[in-house]
């Protein structure tokens, strides 16, 4: 017996079972949906029912219709979450917006924490949005300490060529090691307008620290993407067995 029943709306359990089902490739790219008379009998529930979670998966991403056919799923591949540090903006469709620059900007609180910023100490912020083909695929705050950054091109209201791993250098501080913590969590408003993410699709949120030589913490950035979008690559070497 579960220990708490799922009381969500019916809608959103069909559609995270039909998500669930495209996911796995049990619904290959290509396939056909079955009927909403054969899916409402399926699922046992009323085809409105059906519709709303059809509709909801095509917002999604996951079905498309095709007129006088019926419904398809639609050819994806989620994106891996980047673990890079610095990317360039290619060819193969990555550009980005610059949202923000704010040369003294009161870090928050885990920022501040994870800078090693005292009290009263400011930090430059630089608000990016990423995107591939145009469709925005990233939200990212990054922070910078001003004891070390201030004056700096991080600083500048403008994109930076090489990025920021380029600045640092030539301030004497390299990148060396980065750390990513990740969570998953609700968008808030700004978020959910910004990444044009549909209604009730969680965010994966990224909060990486880069440090320099001597394990001095330059750069503290918070990555927001789209759940629905991404997912999650973990690869390791498995020692041999004695």
């Amino acid at each position: 017996m579960a220990r708490t029943p799922d009381d969500r709306h019916p809608y959103l359990k069909v559609a995270a079972e039909l998500r669930a089902q495209i996911m796995s490739g049990t619904l290959a790219p290509g396939a056909q949906l079955p009927s909403t008379r054969q899916l409402a009998e399926t699922y046992g529930v009323p085809p409105a029912t059906i519709q709303n979670a059809v509709g909801m998966l095509k917002t999604e991403g996951y079905l498309e219709g095709h007129a006088g056919k019926g419904v398809y799923v639609r050819p994806r591949r989620a994106r891996s979450v980047d673990v890079s540090a610095y990317f360039a903006p290619s060819p193969g469709g990555y550009s980005y917006q610059l949202l923000e620059v704010d040369a003294a900007a009161a870090a928050p609180v885990d920022v501040a924490q994870a800078l090693e910023l005292e009290d009263g100490q400011t930090a430059i912020l630089r608000r990016r949005l990423l995107l591939l083909d145009g469709e925005p695929v990233e939200l990212s705050w990054s922070y910078y300490p001003a004891s070390i950054a201030a004056g700096s091109a991080l600083a500048a209201p403008g994109k930076i060529r090489g990025g920021a791993p380029r600045v640092l250098a030539e301030l004497g501080y390299p990148e060396r090691r980065m750390v990513d913590r990740l969570s998953v969590r609700p968008p808030t408003t700004l978020e959910a307008e910004e990444l044009e993410i549909p209604q009730g699709v969680s965010v994966i949120r990224q909060f990486r620290v880069i440090y320099s030589d001597d394990e001095r913490p330059v750069e503290a950035s918070v990555l927001v993407k789209p759940g629905h979008l991404y997912e999650l690559v973990y690869e390791q070497d498995v020692p041999a067995s004695e």
